[in-house]
């Protein structure tokens, strides 16, 4: 709120300018990350505010925008209530994850024939802010499910330039690697090697709760079972039912079944097995070793892929993908899981009664 008062000119009337609009948050997908390391120091994040509005109708300066570059994959939660906020998913998007407020208008905006020096302005709008939970998910065209020592890293070294770490032991698979895998006439696509699941992943046992979110971005799922397996089709049953209890929504993904190892097999103990094997989803024998049957797993992973109802630019491109609510109850265990120190309370916001709140609590 200004008013002009210079020589000769008394009532030079109201002259104040308008407030800036301060800055917003902006995520945007960059393919150049792979992981969201580099936001693990960096908690907090400030956009500028927007600046005041001066005398003689200057404007305030608009306040900067803060861009956080995350890899493409990524969902966003709220982390007082667990609800779905926004997700990036390819290199380039840009998704505002919190609108710098507008800025007040000055008194010259408020000038009419009958109040011809307004002594108000406009107050700008306040501030937002905002404790979120990133979680990045894995974007792969084919995602490999299987319980430990199944043979997913062999084969994703076996087909692709990926070069994961195998050993005899259970587990050696810690983090999720993406491995290309090339194709005939320079075709490609993308193959993600998961940690392996156990029976009660859902529940989180093992690894699976904190890698069975990364199934949940690939088109295509290959199960994969070895071939020494006392009852495959027993397996195949346990894994696809750990998928259901943690989202119900996997189960409409294409699926494919690899039966793995099968340099240990004759022809006619594979003969025998293809008989007691599910008969819903097609099924190929391979042997990631001497590279039986990875040529025919490799049409059969083109052919799904390219199959209409379940093309992965479908899933990319539109507001296809099913975001469930995160469980907060399960996030104070992640967050152990992680070595975070800190105890976070969350509360129920519908139960709290606004009367007993007291200012003094206000304002701590």
């Amino acid at each position: 709120m200004h008013l002009k008062h210079v020589k000769y000119n008394y009532n030079g009337g109201p002259d104040g300018g308008d407030g800036g609009k301060g800055g917003s948050i902006i995520l945007r997908g960059n393919h150049n990350y792979w992981t969201l390391l580099h936001l693990k120091y960096q908690r907090h994040i400030f956009a500028e505010h927007g600046g005041n509005g001066g005398k003689e109708k200057c404007h305030g300066t608009d306040g900067k925008d803060i861009y956080v570059d995350v890899p493409p994959g990524t969902v966003v939660y709220n982390a007082e209530t667990g609800k779905f906020v926004c997700d990036v998913n390819y290199d380039g998007q840009e998704v505002v994850l919190l609108k710098g407020g507008r800025g007040g208008l000055g008194n010259f905006q408020f000038r009419t024939a009958t109040n011809q020096a307004p002594r108000y302005a406009q107050p700008g709008e306040p501030m937002e802010e905002m404790t979120v939970i990133l979680e990045l998910k894995l974007l792969a065209d084919v995602g490999l499910v299987g319980f430990p020592n199944a043979g997913k890293s062999t084969l994703v070294s076996s087909l692709s330039n990926a070069r994961p770490k195998i050993a005899n032991y259970p587990f050696t698979t810690m983090e999720p690697s993406l491995g290309i895998v090339g194709y005939r006439d320079g075709k490609s696509f993308v193959m993600a090697d998961i940690p392996g699941i156990i029976e009660g992943a859902s529940e989180g046992r093992g690894l699976g709760l904190r890698f069975l979110r990364h199934i949940e971005r690939n088109s295509l799922l290959l199960f994969m079972v070895p071939g020494d397996t006392e009852d495959i089709k027993h397996e195949y049953e346990i894994l696809l039912n750990e998928l259901r209890q943690f989202n119900p929504d996997m189960l409409g993904k294409h699926r494919v079944l690899a039966v793995t190892k099968c340099d240990l097999l004759d022809e006619e103990l594979i003969e025998m097995l293809k008989e007691t094997l599910p008969d819903d989803l097609p099924v190929v024998f391979i042997s990631a070793v001497t590279g039986f049957g990875l040529e025919e797993l490799k049409d059969v992973l083109w052919r799904e892929l390219n199959s209409e109802s379940n093309k992965l630019e479908v899933i990319t491109t539109t507001d296809t993908l099913i975001h469930r609510d995160k469980d907060m109850t399960r996030f104070a265990q992640e967050m152990a899981q992680e070595g975070e120190d800190e105890d976070i309370e969350f509360i129920d916001v519908e139960d709290v009664d606004m009367d007993d709140i007291e200012l003094e609590d206000i304002d701590e």
